[in-house]
């Protein structure tokens, strides 16, 4: 990398554009695997971007503008990744929405955001998103319509299915869409991600694509992230870390992204070796708990299936180094690799600069990779 970094942001330009460029050099490369459905989803970056397109067709069709907010309250899912792309390939902009948040405020958000469109899920967790919302009784003049990413059950009136939604569609030009794209540039807002309000009211930070792609096209040289990777994104997609840390990075890289929308170790170690995972990003905690694993022993991984490549963590957030060095040091015991980093914790650090040369030493030590077995 040079002294200027990566400069994804000249590269693609925007992030549909992104998309559009990788798809086109490895169509048939996975780049999603969502085993929480039967059977797994399992898209190719020539299936990702036609499902993006669809969706772009029917955010058009929505009468949705560029620049105005389309918000996601949703886990981590296949469903979430498609309605992203494919709401910034209308012009939208994104405007994610903590699956913790209560209905007060979520709507809090929806209304000074001015979203038009929600997509989101009912039982998640125990929550049903849409009931939540509406029984507040706030009012949201500016959201039109709610779609759910997945069926779950029974369907609030007046909420449309994600298939309804995509199938409305079908009657808009997909030169329109194409035209969306076109007109897009890296000044052009991605999002519009919302603080924590640990002091206050959560403060929305407008990015845009220019910022994403160059700092996350640095980060994800810097941790090493490489087209034969296959990453398990536990961290949330509502997050910087989930969303650009996760998706970005992964797609830029041409990666394949394996979402889970809640870590449960057990389901880990089972998707560690039966997907191949090369990259788990997480706090330590997470490098702990799979070494306390009884499954993740290297001998039961020598005895029985194939093992991954290579495998490497990122441990990010502030805290925790001493810990992180002892896990790297279990883990590399184990035969496997880790690299500790740490990661930028704050929304509005990321409109002010990329990552740098330089900030690799800021960032941790990577342990090298070698090959794999």
């Amino acid at each position: 990398m040079s002294e200027d970094g990566t400069r994804a942001d000249l590269r693609f330009g925007t992030i549909p554009a992104m998309l559009r460029t990788v798809a086109a050099a490895h169509p048939d490369r996975d780049a999603v695997v969502d085993t929480s459905t039967a059977p797994a989803e399992r898209l190719t970056y020539g299936d990702l971007l036609g499902r993006v397109d669809l969706v772009a067709a029917a955010v058009v069709g929505a009468g949705v503008q560029p620049g105005d907010r389309v918000a996601i309250w949703a886990p981590n899912c296949w469903e979430w990744i498609v309605a992203l792309l494919g709401l910034q390939s209308a012009g939208a902009v994104l405007v994610p929405l903590n699956t913790r948040y209560k209905g007060a405020e979520a709507a809090d958000i929806l209304r000074r955001s001015n979203a038009r469109l929600l997509f989101t899920v009912e039982g998640f967790l125990g929550n049903d998103y849409v009931t939540m919302l509406r029984g507040t009784g706030d009012p949201l003049p500016d959201l039109r319509r709610i779609v759910l990413l997945r069926e779950s059950g029974d369907r609030p009136e007046g909420v449309e299915s994600f298939d309804e939604f995509v199938a409305t569609g079908a009657d808009v030009d997909t030169a329109e869409v194409d035209a969306r794209v076109a007109a897009l540039d890296g000044d052009a807002l991605s999002d519009l991600l919302f603080t924590s309000g640990t002091t206050g009211a959560p403060k929305g930070v407008k990015l845009t694509h220019a910022q994403t792609l160059r700092a996350f096209g640095d980060w994800a040289d810097i941790g090493g992230l490489r087209a034969e990777d296959r990453y398990l994104c536990i961290n949330p997609f509502f997050h910087a870390f989930g969303y650009k840390a996760g998706i970005v990075a992964s797609l830029m890289t041409g990666a394949t992204l394996v979402p889970m929308a809640v870590f449960d170790l057990d389901a880990a170690v089972d998707l560690i070796e039966s997907e191949r995972i090369s990259v788990l990003p997480g706090p330590p905690t997470i490098y702990q708990s799979l070494l306390n694993h009884p499954g993740f022993d290297s001998e039961r991984r020598r005895a029985g299936r194939r093992p991954p490549t290579r495998r490497r963590g990122r441990s990010c957030g502030p805290g925790g180094a001493r810990r992180a060095h002892a896990q790297r040091a279990g883990l590399r015991h184990r035969g496997d690799r880790v690299r500790h980093d740490r990661g930028i914790g704050l929304r509005h650090d990321l409109s002010r600069r990329g990552l740098r040369r330089d900030d690799r030493d800021h960032l941790g030590t990577g342990v090298p990779r070698g090959r794999g077995s």
